[in-house]
């Protein structure tokens, strides 16, 4: 494996050409994988997907819709820079070698990535070819960011601060003008690849999205001027408050360097709160890089021995948590959101995990890979870090006998518009009925009672963990 920015004894011949790895970083604006190869000549760009990698995690069905879009946005910019994108399927290290042979192209740039499946991948093609990583998907490169002995941080404030002091990153590259496309290469037609749902086509209500790096753009330049207020906002699921750049941001259609620098730039140390979150994804893949069992294992092994619910009663419980028929209305609202729309509230993202695993007690895992599977903003390492963030069972997270209040947290944070938007049902409840209309006497008909008492529910966890305690 070469290190980017220096020329090793390549075979010079070949030194004009090269393959530009496209994998979660679609797109060419602020992409030093593409600057570098330019640099050398000719490119040829190349997207796989890589399903067979050992450890690489296969998309979830809200992912791989994005995926579609997103490819067909990129192709679409880089036929209008005189270039294309070639596409196969299978393993990485595979694919890159079979494309160098019919190539003659040994040299293959790419950005850095840090999902245990990714960096195999990259381990196992470097072995078949001459593998350039450079960095640019991360604000830093997570094994940067250092406590004063020179060990990695697992607790979130203080590795914050420490990112601090290596911002701010650096300054975005333009895209080029034009591409030149190194040679003609044999490629799959990716709409063959079945991305996209057919029957049932559930994706509907997907149509508020834009895929792609033009709409990570304009994505980014509508929330500029609302990003002042962000604090303020960003937990009230009534209000268009957050940024909604999150499936942006995981499939790389815009950097986080470009975020960071044009959200300094508008809102000066108002943008710290949103940065804070921009920084939370970086602190994520740390500790993936860190622990890289983080989807499939307790942060804390005391939390090993928790009496998870199983069953008929707990799976009829499951699923009507995922169909939004809970009895709760901001939990309701929140899941029939996700599945509507591939995305949901990030304050309702912490209630409805916080119902699943405290008033439900199913296995926090449960929940992961039901959001892996609906989100279009699934991210290995936030996902993972922010259930067991929830759950209590993360390396940093708050106590498990942290049990979210969804009635309370619902009218605290005037979610009675959004509640109306996601259940129907509610529609004519009035205020401040609409958040717990059973306890007042005016639940309609076609909503369900609650599945279980808040106060029951409280107390059954605090008896599992307990349970855990003493086995």
């Amino acid at each position: 494996m070469c290190i980017a920015g220096r020329v090793s004894a390549c075979d010079a011949r070949l030194m004009s050409k090269s393959i530009l790895w496209f994998r979660q970083d679609l797109r060419l604006y602020d992409q030093p994988a593409l600057v570098a190869a330019l640099a050398e000549g000719a490119v040829l760009p190349v997207y796989i997907l890589d399903e067979e990698t050992p450890g690489l995690r296969p998309m979830g069905g809200a992912q791989l819709w994005w995926l579609h879009h997103s490819l067909s946005s990129l192709a679409a910019s880089l036929a209008e820079k005189g270039s294309g994108l070639i596409f196969r399927r299978g393993r990485s290290a595979e694919v890159l070698a079979a494309i160098s042979l019919e190539t003659g192209i040994k040299r293959v740039h790419a950005l850095h990535h840090y999902e245990p499946g990714w960096k195999t991948a990259e381990t196992e093609s470097a072995k078949q070819v001459e593998l350039v990583l450079h960095h640019g998907n991360h604000l830093s490169p997570p094994a940067s960011i250092l406590t004063g002995s020179g060990g990695r941080y697992r607790v979130f404030t203080p590795w914050w601060r420490s990112l601090l002091s290596h911002m701010p990153p650096a300054r975005p590259v333009p895209a080029p003008e034009t591409m030149p496309l190194a040679m003609q290469c044999k490629s799959d037609d990716f709409s063959d690849w079945g991305l996209l749902p057919t029957t049932p086509d559930w994706s509907g209500g997907f149509s508020v999205w834009s895929p792609g790096e033009a709409g990570a753009q304009a994505a980014l330049r509508e929330f500029l001027p609302k990003m002042t207020a962000y604090d303020d906002t960003r937990n009230l699921p009534s209000v268009d408050g957050t940024s909604r750049l999150s499936p942006h941001i995981h499939f790389g259609e815009i950097s986080p360097a470009t975020i960071w620098h044009l959200a300094a730039r508008e809102a000066g140390a108002q943008a710290e709160p949103f940065l804070r979150q921009l920084g939370w994804r970086d602190y994520a893949t740390n500790l993936l890089d860190l622990f890289p069992d983080y989807a499939k294992s307790n942060g804390r092994a005391a939390f090993n021995k928790i009496p998870w619910r199983s069953g008929a009663e707990a799976e009829a419980d499951f699923r009507a948590w995922t169909r939004g028929r809970t009895g709760y209305p901001i939990v309701d609202a929140g899941m029939r959101e996700l599945w509507a729309t591939g995305w949901m509230h990030n304050r309702v993202r912490m209630i409805a995990a916080s119902f699943l695993i405290k008033h439900l007690l199913i296995d926090w895992r449960r929940g992961e890979e039901w959001f892996w599977d609906t989100l279009v903003d699934a991210d290995a390492g936030a996902n993972a870090s922010n259930w067991q963030w929830v759950a209590g069972t993360g390396v940093d997270a708050p106590l498990f006998s942290r049990i979210m209040a969804p009635l309370s947290q619902s009218e605290k944070f005037n979610a009675d518009a959004y509640i109306r938007q996601w259940v129907p049902e509610l529609a004519d409840v009035p205020n401040p009925y609409i958040h717990d209309p059973e306890d007042f006497g005016v639940r309609p008909k076609g909503y369900p009672a609650k599945i279980i008492g808040h106060r029951a529910a409280r107390e059954r966890a605090l008896a599992a963990q307990a349970m855990s305690r003493s086995a």
